[in-house]
């Protein structure tokens, strides 16, 4: 299983690793891109092998000539631990592979969506690279997952009919034990990342009555940077302590203008934390009937939300609870089981030369 050290793809695969070894499965990561710390090491030893490459993320690079080694060094790897089963995190890793195994891929975001939501309009001819790539990876895959029915679409959309398409929610690990609310509006994200609109929810904490921390990095490695003078600016935390600072909050922000599932969102809401998140499809989908809504880039919406609940007691312990009762749906039984259907149907299929239905 592919992975990196950057965002919420090493929290996927970790928990997802965790889920399939109860189900007897054994994991190899390997990861690309930027180095993991010596911490992110020790979680992942702890449900399997890992291995780090030197190849670089498509999204971090400037062309497709960057990535010509990835599909050696996966399959070098591959070979070497005698793997049934590839599971590539990044759709575009699925190009150009030299081997004889079922490949299911996973789209967690990609730039064509990405853009789309968040500037609106076409994709610019220097990153129709990233389009074609990605769109190669969906063909040469024998299984492709979208984390809600909101991304599958957008996918669609953007790209026409993707053969094999299918959706499993991601999922989140149940909290441990009930953590003391505490008086502070908790957020965490990549805010380098527009995507995320760090703006609306740092303009908007100069309007709430309570503290606004925001947790992680606020410039990436492609050079994207963003300030906040208004909200607790906390940085990039061990994933311990950003879990702690959710789950012990009176409320959770998201603010995302694109968000293909939100794990930060699922987090908040396995401790029965209010959830206040931006009126996009995938929080519709997931969270409808148990999240309060506000117009997505409008900061003084998003004040008067919360302090709406910072103000009813009530109200927070109402929306806690069924934040909470939403997050059972995304087990992390539930969805190993859902991906270990999906590579017992894949090996079948490509032992027999058939396609996964």
């Amino acid at each position: 299983m592919t992975l990196d050290a950057v965002g919420g793809v090493w929290r996927y695969a970790l928990d997802l690793g965790r889920g399939l070894r109860a189900r007897d499965h054994e994991v190899i990561f390997v990861g690309f891109g930027p180095r993991p710390t010596e911490a992110q090491r020790e979680e992942a030893k702890a449900v399997g092998q890992l291995e780090w490459c030197d190849g670089p993320l498509d999204w971090m690079v400037q062309d497709a000539d960057a990535l010509r080694d990835v599909p050696g060094q996966i399959a070098a790897l591959a070979r070497r631990h005698r793997v049934d089963l590839l599971h590539l995190n990044l759709p575009s890793q699925a190009v150009g592979l030299d081997l004889d195994i079922p490949v299911v891929t996973v789209s967690h975001s990609c730039i064509v969506t990405w853009f789309a939501a968040v500037k609106g309009g076409e994709l610019p001819e220097s990153w129709q690279w990233q389009a074609q790539l990605t769109r190669a990876g969906f063909d040469a895959a024998d299984a492709v997952i979208a984390p809600s029915r909101a991304h599958a679409k957008a996918l669609i959309a953007r790209y026409g009919t993707i053969d094999r398409l299918q959706v499993v929610h991601n999922a989140s690990p149940e909290a441990e034990g009930k953590t003391q609310s505490r008086p502070y509006v908790a957020a965490a994200a990549r805010w380098w990342d527009e995507g995320k609109d760090a703006a609306t929810l740092d303009l908007a904490a100069s309007q709430i009555a309570w503290p606004v921390r925001m947790a992680g990095p606020v410039s990436g490695g492609n050079g994207a940077r963003v300030d906040l003078p208004h909200a607790e600016e906390l940085g990039p935390l061990p994933h311990r302590d950003t879990l702690a600072l959710i789950q012990g909050a009176g409320i959770f922000v998201s603010s995302s203008r694109y968000e293909p599932f939100g794990l930060a969102v699922a987090e908040a809401a396995r401790a029965a934390v209010p959830l206040v998140l931006s009126d996009i499809r995938t929080y519709r989908e997931l969270w409808e009937g148990a999240a309060m809504f506000y117009a997505p880039g409008d900061a003084s919406a998003l004040a008067a939300t919360v302090n709406r609940l910072i103000d009813g007691l009530a109200l927070r312990t109402q929306f806690g609870a069924a934040a909470q009762e939403r997050a059972a749906r995304y087990a992390l039984s539930t969805q190993a089981k859902a991906m270990a259907a999906i590579y017992d149907r894949a090996r079948a299929a490509h032992a027999i030369g058939m396609e996964v239905r």
